[in-house]
């Protein structure tokens, strides 16, 4: 792995896309194809591996199937490495009873995922 392996990148993914909303019907806005098999969520999780940053959550919230979809069919490292992409729904427990607030909020109510010895939030 590289220099970052104790670094944790958080994607917020959960855009309801109110002002694409032709685009955004059926799907979230992370989901949105683009040049073919491409959807707009490809561009952070590329910026993070070519950053040599290989710990990735993203999260979600508003309308994701296809973008849960997405993500599980294109993404997977080689046995030999460490690092992840993973999909944090957003979810009701008995201490948070509500949907995220807001982007704040979402990263928030997910802190506690990562919650690691040693690791950092970027």
């Amino acid at each position: 792995m590289g220099k970052y392996d104790d670094i944790l990148a958080v994607i917020l993914g959960g855009g309801r896309g109110a002002r694409l909303y032709p685009l955004t019907k059926e799907r979230s806005k992370p989901a949105v194809p683009f040049a073919g098999k491409y959807r707009l969520i490809d561009v952070p999780i590329s910026n993070c591996i070519n950053s040599d940053i290989y710990k990735i959550a993203v999260l979600t919230q508003f309308n994701s199937v296809s973008l849960h979809r997405h993500i599980n069919a294109t993404y997977h490292f080689d046995r030999f490495h460490m690092g992840w992409v993973q999909i944090w729904a957003a979810e009701q427990t008995f201490q948070v009873t509500e949907w995220y607030q807001g982007t704040a909020d979402a990263v928030r109510n997910s802190y506690w995922k990562s919650a690691q010895p040693g690791q950092k939030m970027c």
